[in-house]
């Protein structure tokens, strides 16, 4: 058996889960509603306020589908009780980040022509997510709050692509206790 695949889910107070035709699972609560459609030939039942799921047989492609199956669930229910977070770091000189109703500006050293004023990208916030942008902290932090973790972890990416950290100075935008490996410059003769 798998070790995650094999331990119930536990629903909270609060929570409602429903499982629909064809293995559609719909998971309501207070901070929204989240639904997917996984494998048919996962067998998922509710008893006693958890969720259980089984598979048909032992062979490769059940085993893994079977712990797959259980750790996205846990994932919904917690997403609709708790919610998930990521924690970005602006660095760099005149590096900062603004909110504009619900469009992230990032000023992070894009400029249309040399000598001009920085240009700013704008990220704008996807159904479910929202920013929170710290201007007054050492390092500008960014945090990515949302129920669905993997469009958490996504917009995060996303936001983290317009200007990934570079290893001679550190520049750039990093995840939250990310350790960028920095490397030696040129050296003098």
């Amino acid at each position: 058996m798998s070790r995650i695949g094999r331990m119930p889910v536990v629903i909270p107070a609060g929570v409602t889960v429903t499982i629909g035709e064809e293995n559609l699972v719909t998971v309501k609560g207070p901070r929204g509603t989240l639904s997917e459609k996984f494998d048919p030939r996962m067998k998922l039942e509710i008893a006693d306020g958890h969720l259980h799921v089984s598979r048909p047989t032992d062979e490769k492609e059940d085993r893994s589908l079977h712990g797959l199956t259980r750790a996205l669930i846990h994932n919904m229910v917690v997403g609709v009780t708790e919610g998930f977070q990521k924690t970005l770091e602006i660095n760099g000189t005149g590096y900062r980040a603004t909110m504009q109703g619900k469009n992230l500006l990032l000023y992070v050293g894009h400029s249309l022509v040399k000598g001009m004023p920085q240009a700013a990208l704008t990220v704008a916030e996807p159904e479910g997510i929202t920013f929170e942008v710290n201007e007054k902290a050492a390092p500008i932090t960014i945090v990515v709050k949302g129920a669905d973790k993997q469009l958490v972890g996504q917009t995060a990416a996303v936001i983290r692509g317009k200007r990934p950290p570079e290893p001679y100075h550190g520049k750039g935008i990093r995840y939250a206790g990310e350790k960028v490996r920095r490397k030696a410059g040129k050296t003098g003769k």
